[in-house]
C-alpha cells in the first residue's frame, strides 16, 4: 500500500447490509467511529439507499453522524441540509400500467415511494415476515390507495413483491422502467435511466468532483451499478454474488468491521 491514500472526496454508502447488520440491525461502533473520522479529514459522506428519506430516519437515529447529504430511492431523490435537491419521479403513465398490472395480480403487494410518504396497496402475511427482517430498522407500514394518490403526488419508485419472471413481464409493459433487486422477494422499480450511479452523479456535478475522487460501498443488487461506477467501490463481505464481482475490493462484514477496515487498507484512513 502506498503511503499515502487516494484523493477521495466523498463516500457513499448504502444502508441496510453495509452500515446496518442484519444479525444485530444495529450500526458496528467501528463503523460509526470510520464515519466521524473521514469527516474529520474533510471527505464528505453520503447516503446511497433504495429506501425513500421517509424510512431512513429509523437508522439515521442510531448514527451520531450528520451526512452530508443523502442518495435516496436508488438515485431517484437527492437531499442535503443546505437546499440541493434534484430529483426524477417515474412517470405517470408507467404508474398507470403498473397500478394495472397489480389490479390484474390481485395477491401481490407492492410499495409506492414518495418523498415524504411510503405506502402499500395491501398488507399480507408474506409482506410481514420480509418486514419482520430488518427487525429494529423496519419502518412504519401504512396502507394507501395507488389508483388516485400518485395524481398528486410525486412517486419515485415502487416495489412489488414478484419474481423475476413476473419482473420481466412488468417491465416489458412500461416505456421508462428498469427493475432493481436487494432482496430475493421484491424488486424495486425506477426509471430505466435512473440508478445509484444517476443519484451519485447529481452530488459530483454540484461539488465538481470526479469518478476517481468518489468511493462506494454496498452489499445488494441494487449496488452492483454504483461498486461499478465509483473510483473505489466496496463490496461488504456479507454481500451477494454480484457486488463482490462488481467491486474492487471485498471487505470483512459488517459485523466485523467492514468498513473501517476497507477505508484503512486503501489509506483513506
Amino acid at each position: 500500500m502506498a503511503a499515502t491514500g487516494p484523493d477521495i472526496k466523498a463516500v457513499f454508502f448504502d444502508i441496510d447490509g453495509t452500515l446496518t447488520s442484519f444479525v444485530t440491525h444495529s450500526v458496528p461502533q467501528s463503523t460509526i467511529d470510520a464515519l466521524h473520522m473521514l469527516q474529520a479529514k474533510g471527505v464528505k459522506v453520503f447516503i446511497c439507499t433504495g429506501r425513500a428519506p421517509s424510512h431512513m430516519t429509523v437508522v439515521l437515529d442510531m448514527i451520531p453522524v450528520t451526512f452530508d447529504g443523502i442518495v435516496g430511492l436508488n438515485g431517484q431523490y437527492c437531499v442535503d441540509d443546505h437546499g440541493f435537491l434534484e430529483k426524477e419521479p417515474l412517470d405517470a403513465d408507467d404508474i398507470r400500467t403498473v397500478v394495472a398490472w397489480l389490479d390484474a395480480h390481485p395477491d401481490v403487494v407492492a410499495n409506492f415511494c414518495e418523498s415524504d410518504y411510503v405506502y402499500f396497496n395491501q398488507v399480507t402475511e408474506p409482506m410481514r415476515a420480509t418486514w419482520r427482517q430488518l427487525g429494529k430498522t423496519a419502518p412504519q407500514v401504512f396502507t394507501d390507495d395507488p389508483h388516485t394518490r400518485p395524481a398528486s403526488h410525486e412517486t419515485f419508485q415502487i416495489s412489488p413483491y414478484i419474481d423475476e419472471a413476473q419482473q420481466a413481464e412488468l417491465t416489458a409493459l412500461c416505456r421508462n422502467i428498469q427493475g432493481v433487486r436487494w432482496h430475493p422477494d421484491f424488486v424495486d422499480l425506477i426509471p430505466a435511466d435512473g440508478g445509484k450511479p444517476q443519484g451519485m452523479r447529481r452530488f459530483m456535478r454540484h461539488y465538481g468532483w470526479t469518478r476517481d475522487e468518489v468511493m462506494a460501498f454496498g452489499d445488494g443488487g441494487n449496488d452492483e451499478t454504483m461498486l461499478r461506477f465509483a473510483g473505489i467501490g466496496v463490496a461488504m463481505g456479507n454481500a451477494t454474488e454480484g457486488p463482490k464481482a462488481a467491486a474492487d475490493y471485498v471487505t470483512d462484514d459488517v459485523d466485523h468491521d467492514g468498513v473501517m477496515n476497507a477505508l484503512r487498507h486503501f489509506g483513506v484512513l
